[in-house]
């Protein structure tokens, strides 16, 4: 049996011996959240977003913009009619063009056209308002990248406080492991006196194997925190993060942080969501009004390859209104307003539900400050009774059972109260991140 218990025993410290062994790399909140704003891809990914957004904003120019377009023609053509236009144009006709011979059966005629083109928009009011939806629509889209800033850095900032409490939780279960060990010397030590039995012994042995197993357990999750953490800050190299600062209360002081998240920049972008809904509505029900735009053109002609002998321009107005289009205006008109009015319950809500959160963050922020005197208080309590319990069962007046509960009672609470600091500090986060504007 003992030789088992000591094989078990080394492998555990082998296998702690790899952890160590692998590359550690301090690190402290403010180096991860520097790095996270500038190397964390979700952050990456919508910085792109918001550039899409602003380019689908500059195509909306094309409504106040003129619109000029350069064009090159050649051809050659037997045709009566465009050799005719062609000679016209190049300001070559003779009265022999006029011979009904030469018009109904016309050489071959080469035309060369430079055209220059220019369209400008005046009166688009359908187009006006799809410029201000975009113009909503990008301005949400910064918000919203502005958000997800927020939210990833608090993300990172709550994996980093999970990886301090899982350190911490390795340092108390490498204490309990310790101690579990002492305890188990000693009580082999009375047992080969003939002052202890050998269930007690066992006891001991099976506590020791438990306080094993749970360091082992923390160690593991002090490496999948340390991914966790090493993915939201872009890292690919396969090292263990270490914080270069302990986990202790944070110093933010909950009166800062009890505001109103009216102003927040998702909750902005939400409505501004809105505005663009209302908006594409607007321009759906100007659509069934006419539009006017101005034109012009200046044409050079010629029957030589680049030259333009000939030329002439033309300048005008074009008030169009397209009457009727079956029934796909009305009824993208009857989906516009329908989104807008989805939009705006949907704004409601999360105004709604924003205000909950904020509410719950509030009194989970109380509950944690409770939390942490009371586990305080009991890991104070649960220390002063092993110290007790260790010294009477020296003297062998403490059963091995009491021993061990007061042993594994005392790890509890300690590992109780790091989880209560961690879940204060949380709170405070959390509470700053949902009031934050």
């Amino acid at each position: 049996m003992e030789k088992a218990f000591y094989s078990l025993t080394l492998c555990f410290l082998f296998m702690g011996s790899v952890l160590n062994a692998q590359q550690v790399m301090p690190i402290t909140k403010a180096e991860v959240l520097e790095t996270v704003a500038g190397q964390n891809r979700s952050i990456k990914i919508s910085e792109q977003e918001r550039k899409e957004a602003r380019a689908d904003y500059q195509q909306t120019n094309a409504v106040l913009l003129p619109h000029i377009g350069i064009s090159y023609t050649g051809f050659t053509t037997t045709n009566p009619l465009a050799a005719f236009g062609a000679k016209l144009n190049q300001e070559v006709l003779t009265s022999e063009d006029f011979n009904p011979v030469i018009l109904n059966d016309p050489d071959r005629t080469t035309n060369y056209a430079t055209v220059v083109e220019i369209r400008q928009p005046l009166i688009n009011l359908d187009g006006y308002y799809l410029r201000k939806a975009a113009a909503s629509k990008m301005r949400a889209a910064e918000l919203q990248t502005v958000r997800t800033k927020d939210q990833l850095l608090f993300e990172a900032e709550t994996s980093y406080m999970q990886l301090q409490l899982a350190y911490r939780s390795v340092e108390v279960l490498q204490k309990a492991l310790e101690t579990a060990e002492a305890n188990q010397k000693l009580a082999s030590d009375k047992h080969e006196q003939g002052y202890l039995q050998k269930a007690d012994l066992l006891a001991t042995e099976v506590r020791l194997l438990g306080a094993q197993d749970q360091l082992q357990i923390a160690q593991s999750h002090v490496k999948n925190s340390s991914d966790h953490l090493a993915l939201l800050m872009g890292e690919e190299d396969p090292v263990l993060l270490k914080p270069a600062d302990s986990l202790v209360v944070s110093s933010l002081i909950p009166a800062a942080i009890t505001g109103t998240p009216g102003n927040r920049a998702d909750i902005q972008a939400i409505r501004l969501a809105t505005e663009a809904h209302a908006a594409a509505y607007q321009a759906n029900k100007m659509s069934f009004l006419p539009s006017l735009n101005a034109f012009g053109s200046y044409q050079l002609y010629d029957d030589n390859l680049v030259q333009g002998e000939a030329s002439g321009y033309m300048i005008g107005a074009q008030l169009s209104w397209n009457l009727l289009e079956g029934t796909k205006r009305i009824g993208s008109t009857q989906k516009s307003k329908a989104a807008y009015e989805r939009s705006k319950l949907y704004y409601d809500q999360y105004v709604s539900q924003t205000h909950f959160e904020v509410n719950k963050a509030t009194r989970r922020l109380s509950d944690a400050q409770g939390k942490l005197e009371r586990s305080k208080l009991a890991r104070e309590q649960s220390r002063e009774s092993l110290r007790i319990r260790t010294n009477r069962f020296k003297e062998g007046l403490e059963k091995t059972t009491d021993l061990l509960m007061a042993e594994t009672q005392y790890a509890q609470r300690t590992l109780e109260y790091y989880q209560a600091i961690f879940e204060l500090n949380y709170a405070k986060a959390y509470l700053k991140f949902l009031t934050k504007e």
